[in-house]
């Protein structure tokens, strides 16, 4: 079962209400939800301070039974980490190691910077945030993945350790256990020479990025 967080930050109705057919269990982080329900879904949990949410939406909510859980607006965590939280819970109750995140880029850099910093938090318990929005795909990765795309699909690779041992096969620009460092975009804009990549990622984490473009 695919299981998704939708939280507050760009997004594009026609191509959310497409993504959002394929999910099973949606969780809303608060204004989530106005985007989720503009897009023809309704969320199964909605959960944060919930002043984002229109009264509109939260009514259809309530009335769909939906599951809320609301926080007060001075707390220590943000909407989205709560909604992780709960995706977390839900992805060990089917064994799902993946979870999908949409609404979590454009807007706010700030926001976008601390989302990054939840998928590290996640991909080191074990569990891959996949962020995806019309434009990109992406993930944190430590150990071997084969990648399959398109010829000439680009690929970013950036670390977000302060170092990262790195061996590639099926890019234009290899790496032979090369060093990526945190500091330096070196791992940018790399080109698929066919349609599989395999990526090693032997020590340290990176992210993955993949333009749809």
């Amino acid at each position: 079962m695919k299981i998704a967080v939708l939280a507050n930050g760009a997004w594009d109705l026609e191509w959310g209400s497409q993504v959002l057919k394929e999910v099973g269990f949606l969780i809303c982080a608060d204004g989530g939800a106005n985007h989720a329900a503009l897009s023809g879904r309704l969320p199964d949990q909605l959960i944060g301070d919930l002043d984002s949410i229109t009264p509109e939406i939260l009514n259809q909510c309530k009335n769909a039974g939906c599951v809320i859980q609301q926080f007060p607006c001075e707390k220590d965590e943000t909407d989205l980490e709560l909604a992780l939280l709960c995706a977390e819970k839900q992805a060990g109750l089917v064994n799902e190691r993946d979870i999908w995140l949409y609404g979590a880029t454009g807007k706010r850099i700030d926001h976008f910077m601390g989302n990054i910093a939840l998928m590290l938090a996640y991909a080191r318990k074990g569990t891959r945030i996949r962020l995806v929005d019309p434009e990109h795909e992406s993930w944190i990765l430590q150990g071997r993945e084969s990648i399959r795309r398109s010829h000439g699909q680009e690929l970013s690779l950036i670390a977000l350790s302060e170092r990262a041992v790195v061996t590639t096969e099926g890019l234009y620009y290899p790496l032979d256990q090369g060093v990526l460092f945190q500091d330096s975009p070196r791992g940018i804009s790399n080109v698929f020479l066919g349609e599989e990549a395999v990526i090693e990622v032997h020590s340290g984490w990176v992210l993955v990025v993949l333009p749809k473009f």
